[in-house]
């Protein structure tokens, strides 16, 4: 395996930790040395290969989710913010509006549920690293 292979290989084990456990306290610390890398490092490693920073990837997770519970469940947004791992309602909200281009309020107003496969579902909604959610499905 080359080195660029294996660099590759801890930067997605890294990923992979901040899909599964996205609702946890994660940091650049503790996710560089699940890549086995200095902070600084994995940092400009995963931007450098997922086009985003480390930070802005859990950031789009978390959104990720609370879009699906905004949209499936009647939980409080408080509620849903806590349990998609911010711990502010403020910081929820102003991150979900810079990535959705709503508020979690409006979101959920404006959310119909869509019948199809869960996995095309998520990837018609799935907010971008350019600030809004997925267009849907074409009419």
């Amino acid at each position: 395996m080359s080195p660029q292979e294996d660099q590759n290989r801890r930067l997605l084990r890294a990923r992979d930790a901040m899909d599964r456990d996205f609702a946890n306290p994660l940091d650049v610390p503790r996710l560089a040395a699940i890549a086995l890398m200095s902070a600084a490092h994995f940092s400009r490693s995963f931007r450098a290969v997922f086009g985003e920073t480390p930070h802005r990837y859990l950031q789009r997770r978390r959104i990720e989710r609370a879009m699906a519970l905004l949209r499936e469940t009647a939980t409080p947004v408080t509620e849903v913010a806590l349990e998609v791992g911010f711990e502010s309602l403020s910081t929820f909200i102003r991150t979900f509006r810079s990535i959705v281009g709503s508020s979690p309020s409006e979101f959920r107003r404006e959310a119909t549920t869509i019948e199809a496969p869960v996995c095309f579902v998520k990837s018609w909604v799935r907010p971008s690293s350019f600030g809004q959610a997925g267009a849907g499905p074409s009419t």
